[in-house]
């Protein structure tokens, strides 16, 4: 593999807090290579290290030690205004539970990151994706005016707007019933495809985990395949 061609790069990452009973290990020495454009599920029971793994390559948090590269910049070498400003340029996020903000309309929700990064035609570009995931039709509408699966479709348009080279999800269908839960993994993979977006995404889901390139298994925060 080449440098070129790598997106992601985590060396020997572990993860450590103290507790009333001493120093709790989450991660321990977790390497990983994702390249342009894969689709890499992360997956592992409950309490393995899953999100605090998405978490900490997705420089929302920092490791105790190991080094991460995000797009060519080394976020484990920056602080949080630095890692906060490669998340803008890099990286678009998904979470189980929309984190949509109520007092801004649909299409207003996903100008937000345009308009953080002073970008301009943030209107527009938000209705051409919002048109994308079916939801011109309720683009004025606010999040307690819509479905969960409407709100999860916000979310997504929000995340691709910036066109980002990565896109992290966690559980990003796990607010939502089966059917609708399928319809949001579908147009995941379908933006994935279109806009070329490297996806890391953690699913309890082994049906969802199956249709990424490749699956990373953590157990009691180790990377076992």
């Amino acid at each position: 593999m080449s440098i070129a061609q790598t997106v992601l790069r985590a060396e020997k990452i572990g993860k450590q807090v103290s507790s009333p009973e001493g120093t709790l290990t989450i991660l321990a020495d977790v390497d990983l290579c994702i390249e342009a454009g894969e689709t890499v599920a992360i997956v592992g029971a409950s309490g393995a290290g899953k999100s605090t793994l998405l978490a900490l390559l997705a420089g929302l948090d920092e490791p105790s030690h190991g080094r991460i590269w995000l797009n060519g910049a080394e976020l484990t070498a920056l602080d949080e205004d630095g890692r906060a400003a490669v998340r803008a340029r890099h990286v678009g996020f998904v979470f189980q539970s929309f984190h949509l903000v109520p007092s801004l309309t649909a299409i207003e929700n996903v100008m937000l990151p345009l308009e953080l990064a002073g970008l301009p035609n943030a209107r527009a570009a938000a209705a051409e994706v919002l048109a994308r995931v079916n939801l011109s039709a309720r683009r004025e509408h606010y999040p307690r005016q819509l479905s969960g699966g409407e709100q999860q479709r916000v979310a997504i348009a929000r995340a691709f707007v910036t066109r980002p080279a990565l896109l992290f999800a966690d559980e990003p269908t796990g607010n939502l019933d089966s059917t609708t839960g399928e319809r949001i993994i579908e147009l995941l993979f379908e933006l994935n495809r279109a806009a070329r977006t490297t996806l890391v995404l953690v699913t309890h889901d082994q049906a969802v985990a199956r249709r990424c390139d490749r699956i990373a298994q953590i157990d009691a925060g180790r990377l076992v395949a």
